[in-house]
């Protein structure tokens, strides 16, 4: 099963442009979207959003790396254009991990790189830790790939989850779609990611809402609210960063999410130690929580520099050059 890819645009920056195309592909509960860049038989680097975020989130960075590689950044289910999970069902990481594996078995990609902001990273990292045969480098934008919670944590977060899901459930007749006005929606998405620009609130909302009569309904499932019944304690998150092999680099902002949400009982500072102990790249950099996508020049250079110190293709050519000598 290959996807599709539709509706060639050009998305313009100050600096670029760049060709973009639309990822479309079946799922067993409709389909799943997001953006293409890139020539086919370009360097492979999937990129994965942020939570209550899309595809777009990817939108500025990209026209700043190197033309040749093929990017593709999906909207994750429950979010952007893609189609919601089945009534009844939960939003997990093990699910979104899924969801990337169905990704790259219809690409076809045997290996790759990940970009991943926020919970993007952290479901990057325990895909690296699941299918370490298939991922060449990681770049964890504003996030640590593991996010550990305390045991007794994890229970209770699970049964309030579960409690949420079914009085949503219960409450399926009741339920309507709010509208507003554009700017109200763009508001509304501002507040709830107060890092964001004017220009990036616009760029996110080309996917987070849709017209209707009467103005604009967001098109992301309110169920990616409820709490998340599925979480791992510190030992689950330590095994599964020891089965990364791909090469890791963080790029956390000064000002970003970890500056506002602070991991319990110094977990961030575990994990940071970590990645640090298992030779990964950690980068701080100034910048807000989307800063990649406020301000793509900060990181772009960062980014590239670390894959292409990393690029499989060059690294086999300088081999059989070097044969021949």
């Amino acid at each position: 099963m290959l996807p599709a890819f539709k509706s060639l645009r050009h998305f313009s920056t100050t600096t670029m442009r760049r060709a973009v195309s639309e990822f479309r592909m079946t799922v067993p509960w409709g389909e799943m979207r997001g953006q293409v860049w890139g020539p086919s038989n370009g360097r492979p680097v999937l990129c994965l959003h942020g939570w209550a975020d899309n595809s777009g989130t990817f939108n500025t960075l990209i026209p700043l790396l190197p033309k040749d590689w093929r990017f593709v950044a999906i909207d994750f289910p429950g979010h952007g254009l893609s189609s919601h999970r089945p009534d009844g069902c939960f939003y997990t990481f093990p699910l979104y991990v899924a969801d990337v594996r169905r990704v790259v078995e219809a690409l076809q990609w045997k290996r790759f790189s990940i970009i991943g902001h926020s919970m993007g990273g952290n479901v990057a990292g325990i895909f690296s830790a699941l299918y370490p045969e298939m991922v060449d480098d990681v770049v964890l934008l504003d996030a640590y790939g593991f996010l550990p919670t305390h045991v007794t944590d994890m229970f209770k977060n699970m049964r309030k989850g579960i409690n949420d899901q079914i009085q949503y459930d219960n409450k399926t007749n009741e339920r309507k779609e709010r509208v507003y006005t554009y700017e109200k929606a763009k508001e509304r998405l501002k507040a709830a990611s107060p890092f964001l620009t004017d220009q990036s609130a616009d760029i996110l909302l080309e996917r987070a809402v849709r017209e209707v009569e009467g103005g604009f309904v967001f098109t992301r499932d309110f169920r990616i609210n409820l709490k998340n019944i599925v979480n791992n304690n510190m030992e689950q998150c330590l095994h599964m960063l020891s089965q990364v092999k791909a090469r890791v680099m963080l790029v956390l902002a000064k000002d970003g999410l970890f500056k506002t949400f602070t991991l319990p009982n110094g977990y961030g500072d575990v994990i940071r130690k970590s990645w640090i102990d298992q030779k990964a790249t950690v980068v701080d950099v100034e910048g807000d929580h989307h800063i990649h996508l406020n301000k793509p020049e900060a990181v772009a250079s960062i980014i590239t520099d670390f894959l292409q110190s990393q690029n499989p293709d060059k690294k086999e050519s300088e081999s059989k050059k070097s044969s021949k000598l």
